[in-house]
């Protein structure tokens, strides 16, 4: 009987491991290739290098089109972040123009930006951006690392569930592979004007050019007057999609640190109560088992 069990519930896996191979084949838009983050895990953090080469290709590339509303200047020099001073964040808000108002007379101005402001849209409201988009506004770095996933299929979603994986970097992963993704399209495919052929989008038709290339960000250079990094469109797209993460979650880290802390507390709170369950209840375990003194004695 138990023989009969595990081979069905054998047969089963496997069927949905072939379903799960089938559906995959039965579209063409492949799942995108994980990737290593060093935030990825119950114990990852972000690498506040990456996280500034990041910021850099937001501010010199993606923040021409897209916008970062839910991020303040000041997030920049927060734990856990890239690691900027509150000077360098003072200095930097300052180059920017924030529409503020309306002033005494009842009018809207431009004042320098300050380290508790957000970052200020490339376009004044969403149908401005959807305009000069080909028609559709573009998504807000913000929440884009989480808004954006994929189905790992059956059984690589048990894995990255187990304790100590914790594997939840899926929309980075397909930020990254999305960015690298432009190449010509198949033979007999018709790609529309304004469209561009991407191999991890859905339908492989997008609207946005493709963003980086190799040599289009001049990143910091060592001691050696070299690059620490490759200055190349797969460098970029690594860098930017870990600064989409933070931009995302920029408190990680001290969520997991606080997770970890609660789960150590409850294993030792949980060894204390059986303890305690053990003490209290070992005179009336020893009765059960007619061990109890006598309590009459006949004469």
């Amino acid at each position: 009987m138990n023989t009969s069990r595990v081979l069905a519930a054998t047969l089963i896996a496997i069927l949905l491991g072939s379903a799960s191979a089938g559906a995959e084949d039965s579209h063409s838009t492949p799942n995108p290739p994980r990737e290593k983050w060093s935030f990825a895990g119950v114990f990852g953090k972000f690498d506040e290098a990456q996280l500034q080469r990041g910021f850099q290709i937001y501010r010199e590339v993606c923040s021409n089109c897209h916008s970062m509303n839910l991020v303040k200047f000041r997030n920049l020099a927060e734990k856990g972040g890239p690691g900027f001073t509150a000077g360098q964040v003072k200095a930097l808000s300052a180059e920017y123009k924030i529409k503020d108002g309306p002033n005494d007379s009842g009018d809207m101005f431009e004042r320098p930006g300050r380290p508790a402001d957000a970052f200020p849209s490339p376009f004044p409201n969403e149908k401005a951006a959807a305009a000069a988009n080909g028609g559709k506004a573009p998504p807000d770095f913000s929440v884009l690392a989480k808004a954006r996933t994929y189905e790992r299929g059956f059984p690589y979603f048990i894995f990255d569930a187990m304790p100590f994986i914790g594997y939840s970097e899926q929309g980075v992963d397909y930020i990254h592979a999305l960015l690298n993704g432009y190449e010509d399209a198949p033979k007999g495919m018709d790609v529309p004007a304004g469209t561009n052929y991407n191999k991890y989008y859905p339908g492989h038709l997008i609207a946005m050019a493709k963003p980086l290339s190799d040599g289009q960000v001049t990143y910091a250079k060592g001691a050696d007057g070299n690059p620490v990094v490759p200055e190349t469109a797969e460098q970029y797209s690594h860098d930017v999609a870990a600064f989409m993460s933070w931009a995302a979650e920029p408190h990680m880290e001290a969520r997991k640190a606080l997770g970890f802390r609660v789960i150590l507390f409850l294993l030792v709170l949980s060894g204390l109560l059986y303890y305690v369950k053990k003490k209290v209840w070992a005179d009336v375990g020893g009765e059960a088992h007619g061990m109890q003194p006598e309590l009459h004695k006949t004469s």
